[in-house]
């Protein structure tokens, strides 16, 4: 079975839309970034695949519960300069892990189940995750698709608390997923 992400993509931003009041803009994102949030926005570039941005709809959510819930996300969520001190790993792993968290349980809420699709969210949350702590250890920004390992450890979804979506900063303007 393929996964049809454009059909996926477009369910989890109706759902984003018009029930957690989320606004989802389709935009110019300066690279190497391919989407944006702000706590009550997500952008996503116009230009990327609709398998990225089903990830970006998920995993840019996940974070976006984060920052209305828990005050400490926002910060772990700013800016670093590579290298990373490796004691600040650790809580950006929880970080990164915890989006997906909320990712997944986002995408049950909407009806996309299955050990295909889950398999899928998981790997590519792995490879991202590869790729951020790839590029906060050595400052270096390889291709993404590098990082991609398959097979990845299970994400178990967390539920989704009851928040309200409030406007922070977006990452260009100094926070960084």
């Amino acid at each position: 079975m393929e996964i049809p992400f454009g059909e996926y993509s477009a369910r989890v931003q109706t759902y984003l839309e018009n029930v957690c009041g989320i606004r989802v803009v389709t935009r110019d994102i300066p690279d190497p970034l391919t989407g944006d949030l702000d706590g009550s926005e997500i952008d996503i570039d116009y230009a990327v695949t609709p398998e990225q941005r089903l990830f970006l709809l998920g995993h840019l959510f996940g974070h976006t519960v984060q920052w209305n819930v828990d005050p400490a996300a926002f910060e772990i969520g700013r800016r670093y300069q590579p290298p990373v001190d490796e004691d600040l790993i650790p809580a950006i792993i929880a970080y990164e892990r915890e989006a997906a968290c909320y990712g997944l349980a986002l995408f049950h809420r909407v009806g996309i189940t299955g050990g295909e699709v889950e398999q899928w969210f998981c790997d590519y949350s792995a490879c991202d995750q590869a790729y951020l702590l790839h590029f906060y250890r050595t400052g270096e920004k390889r291709d993404f698709r590098s990082f991609w390992a398959g097979n990845a450890a299970p994400i178990i979804p967390k539920a989704i608390p009851s928040f309200t979506p409030t406007s922070r900063v977006f990452r260009m303007d100094g926070i960084v997923i």
